[in-house]
């Protein structure tokens, strides 16, 4: 299913941490933390004061870091995805 989010918000799929550690030992779901780093599926339309359209800082493939508690979780076919604000996401990863 396509989806464009509204506004100046990002939908971001969360990046899971793997489920083993480096020395062997196996994480529960219960033990997780919530991921702290996702790909951008799909940006809103960003508007100025005049109505003009203003470009984001983040576009679709971008690797970005999440904030711990913000943002909102849905699920669309499945997939769990976060809707997070532009301004709310702490940074974008550089290759």
């Amino acid at each position: 299913m396509k989806i464009r989010p509204l506004g100046d918000r990002v939908l971001v799929e969360p990046i899971e941490e793997k489920e083993q550690t480096v020395g062997g030992i196996i994480i529960p779901d219960s033990a997780k933390e919530k991921p702290m780093q996702g790909k951008v599926i799909a940006v809103g339309k960003k508007l100025d004061d005049a109505g003009k359209e203003v470009a984001f800082d983040v576009k679709p493939g971008d690797t970005v870091l999440l904030p711990k508690y913000g943002g909102t979780e849905v699920k669309i076919d499945g997939q769990k995805l976060q809707l997070v604000r532009e301004e709310d996401l702490l940074g974008v990863f550089v290759k």
